[in-house]
């Protein structure tokens, strides 16, 4: 599944390229979020709804579910909508920052179209949106490539058949524990993250300790080549305890933990007070 970030004035919107259709699909939620600040933001497209239903719109009637990626890591039905969907339902959510949603949202497709014909510009505007966001720029080249090989990884389970959603949630949280000694919800917890991205908030070292686990276990799957999902399952965590075997190490070495409550906004925000 396509399902990637954009970043709207700092703060993120999931969304899911469609390969059949051509075209963008974007988390009403994360956009009701964006645009009215609202804190309990399913509970104000829950009263949209009913409004556009009580009105006959035949925008509410065209709404569709897909299954995006939320904070937990796992997989859900999200009310989505296109890009000409979104226009209309932005008619009807006042507010100030409509208009410049709405040629944000136009750039996004514009860029989609370029993206097809040169696969380089995705990468660059990723780790210009990283930039913008005040990471470093060593940050951001682990970054990238934790992306990539997070989508080898992926590959690999789509090629063994197995589920996107509930079984990759599976595997993810065996890999991140058996590396990091914490599932992937205590791991949020311990850095105080709620809908944030954990890989977001991670050091350089966390996240090189993060990849190693992954790569492994692609590697290890692929020359192994499991028959069903608890095969993989026992894979994870071979991959998982290689990194986890490396982290020990390291702390051994240096008396320091590497897994730790620095997420990336104090991080962000202990840069600029040293500027």
């Amino acid at each position: 599944m396509n399902t990637t970030l954009k970043i709207f004035e700092e703060k993120k919107v999931r969304t899911h390229w469609h390969d059949e259709q051509e075209k963008w699909y974007f988390s009403i939620i994360d956009v009701i979020e964006v645009l009215t600040d609202s804190t309990i933001p399913k509970r104000y497209w829950s009263d949209l709804k009913k409004k556009l239903a009580n009105e006959g719109s035949q925008l509410y009637d065209n709404i569709v579910q897909l299954k995006i990626q939320s904070t937990d890591g796992k997989f859900y039905k999200t009310d989505v909508a296109d890009t000409e969907q979104l226009f209309r339902l932005i008619q009807s959510i006042p507010s100030p920052k409509a208009e410049p949603f709405k040629l944000w949202l136009a750039q996004i497709a514009s860029e989609r179209i370029d993206e097809m014909q040169d696969p380089e510009l995705t990468i660059d505007r990723a780790l210009q949106q990283y930039l913008n966001l005040g990471y470093s720029e060593s940050w951001i080249n682990q970054r990238l490539k934790s992306i990539e090989i997070r989508k080898e990884l992926t590959d690999e389970w789509k090629r063994l058949g197995l589920k996107e959603g509930q079984q990759f949630a599976t595997l993810t949280d065996i890999i991140t524990k058996s590396w990091s000694n914490k599932t992937t919800k205590e791991y949020k917890t311990l850095k105080g993250l709620k809908k944030e991205n954990l890989r977001d908030n991670m050091t350089n070292t966390e996240l090189i300790l993060n990849m190693l686990a992954e790569a492994s276990t692609k590697d290890i799957s692929a020359a192994v080549n499991p028959k069903n999902f608890e095969e993989s399952k026992k894979i994870a965590k071979q991959g998982g305890d290689i990194a986890g075997n490396a982290r020990k190490e390291l702390e051994a070495k240096t008396g320091k933990k590497v897994v730790t409550e620095t997420n990336a906004k104090t991080f962000l925000e202990n840069k600029r007070k040293l500027q």
